[in-house]
């Protein structure tokens, strides 16, 4: 597999570990209240994207860094102090929806290259759409 895309399916699979685990500050901070079942949601789709990119990189003869990046770190921290000021309610979800839209852009611009190959362009195409899904359910939430 070309490097290029390596790299994308690398970036595309950090950003889905460091999505994952702001979400999982997100529930523990939220403690059963405020946007919980969207936080769980969000854990099982970022992680199930995080496994099948994590698949395609070994394929590529890959190792997967589960440890995700800096941003998880950020994540976190932002999610805890936002429940100490005004809980997680609704009142977060135009962080989440600006976060999620720069997942999709990230995919964007995998999807641009013209040497994906066809399994992988679907798997992508596949997880962009069901990210941009959870945006339209957060812009509705959000009213």
């Amino acid at each position: 597999m070309d490097a290029r895309i390596v790299d994308h399916l690398k970036t595309l699979h950090t950003h889905a570990i460091d999505s994952r685990n702001g979400y999982e500050e997100a529930l523990r901070d939220a403690d059963g209240h405020g946007l919980t079942p969207l936080f769980r949601d969000m854990i099982v789709l970022h992680s199930k994207n995080a496994e099948e990119l994590a698949a395609e990189l070994r394929e590529a003869g890959e190792r997967e860094d589960e440890s995700g990046s800096f941003m998880s770190h950020v994540h976190k921290t932002i999610m805890s102090i936002r429940s100490l000021f005004d809980g997680l309610g609704k009142s977060v979800l135009p962080g989440l929806i600006d976060g999620e839209t720069r997942n999709v852009s990230s995919y964007e611009d995998a999807l641009r290259e013209q040497e994906l190959p066809s399994r992988v362009r679907a798997l992508l195409e596949r997880q962009r759409d069901r990210i941009e899904v959870e945006i339209t359910l957060m812009r509705i939430a959000k009213g």
